[in-house]
């Protein structure tokens, strides 16, 4: 064990350390923008739909039509309401996106609500923003539900039957509390493979990888003394958001820390593994950050943080389960929002150990052949 993790292994760690931490630029770089992400992220990059601005073609004027009006212009979503006159003024709007939606009463609206007659509220959406409409759509729709069983409760008999809508793990829908877990597998991710995937290919630009041909170390030592600082890297960011998120963000950690470091180290080690793999078959520091801009802009969109892993195509799911930021996605979001049991950590971590254990083998193959 001692000749294992002796003092060349432990020189070797401590130069990497020294490689990526003496440059001023480079300290700034691995702390400021994480933080910069973090309140970024998670506050720009939110699911809801705020501060829109719906039109209304009112031709009814009567007492139902302005009740939902004044319900729609009530909400704590909606920034306006623009009143038009005539159907070329609502195809203008949405077409110069003036509004993202407009409601439409026709003149005899109120009279068959009160007479109980079907009552149908026309809706215009703007299409180019497929996501934001339909969010909107679900308020107008919520709110119209509303103005809807308040005349049921008015007029007897009562309809029979209600629901009971209770929202497990996130009871407010607060999007922080999707957000900031995803944000420590992202950020994580992207702290680790920036330096790792930089560290073979400096040598090989600052001409240093004849040295280490000659050098005493053996390939794993090289190899593990390249890969500790990265793992350490990610591990401080990821500390660093369960400290500030529950403070600043409000977001509750539910689970064990001792479920979540031990999976946190293999997600590392897998991205390490694929940020080595790229590093060793670059020449260039530049052709490494291309390289692995090309891989990690995937890796985001396939985690699970963009869009669900069941929405995209069957063929993009097999290649997700490759995507070690998916499997620990899922861990996350289990131990920060329902407390996930180790059963379940371990379903969701084997992989990334198996992904960690083919990256660094070919990763090492391919640096002991071109030692050779």
């Amino acid at each position: 064990m001692t000749s294992i993790f002796g003092p060349r292994l432990a020189a070797i760690i401590v130069k990497e350390l020294w490689l990526v931490l003496r440059d001023p630029r480079a300290r700034i770089s691995l702390i400021l923008p994480p933080f910069i992400q973090l309140f970024v992220f998670a506050y720009a990059s939110t699911l809801e739909v705020k501060n829109v601005t719906i039109g209304v073609l009112d031709r009814d004027g009567g007492q139902w039509s302005h009740e939902i009006i004044q319900r729609v212009a009530g909400s704590p979503s909606v920034r306006g309401i623009v009143r038009f006159d005539a159907d070329a003024a609502v195809a203008d709007a949405i077409n110069t996106q003036r509004v993202i939606a407009v409601l439409r009463f026709d003149s005899h609206f109120s009279a068959d609500v009160s007479a109980g007659r079907g009552a149908v509220v026309g809706a215009v959406f703007d299409g180019r923003k497929s996501n934001a409409a339909q969010i909107v759509d679900g308020y107008v729709d919520r709110i119209v539900a509303g103005v809807s069983a308040d005349v049921h409760v008015a007029r007897p008999p009562p309809v029979p039957g209600s629901t009971d809508v209770t929202y497990w793990f996130n009871p407010n829908l607060d999007y922080l509390w999707f957000t900031i877990p995803s944000l420590v597998v992202i950020i994580s991710l992207a702290s680790s493979t920036s330096v790792v995937s930089q560290s073979v290919a400096r040598e090989k630009e600052m001409g240093t990888y004849d040295q280490l041909m000659v050098s005493p170390f053996r390939v794993w030592e090289i190899l593990v003394g390249k890969m500790v600082p990265p793992v350490l890297i990610g591990m401080a960011n990821a500390t660093l958001y369960l400290v500030v998120n529950p403070f600043v963000f409000g977001v509750p950690f539910r689970g064990s820390l001792l479920l979540f470091y031990p999976s946190l180290i293999v997600f590392l080690l897998a991205m390490t593994g694929i940020g080595m793999l790229v590093s060793v078959v670059s020449n260039t520091q530049q052709q490494a950050f291309l390289g692995m801009f090309a891989l990690t802009v995937p890796a985001f969109l396939l985690s699970g943080y963009a869009a669900p892993i069941d929405n995209i195509p069957p063929f993009l799911q097999l290649v997700a389960e490759a995507n070690p930021a998916k499997h620990f996605q899922i861990v996350t979001e289990g131990l920060f929002l329902k407390g996930m049991p180790a059963a379940d950590v371990f379903t969701n971590t084997w992989p990334m150990a198996v992904i960690a254990v083919v990256t660094i083998a070919v990763a090492s193959y391919l640096f002991r052949s071109r030692l050779e």
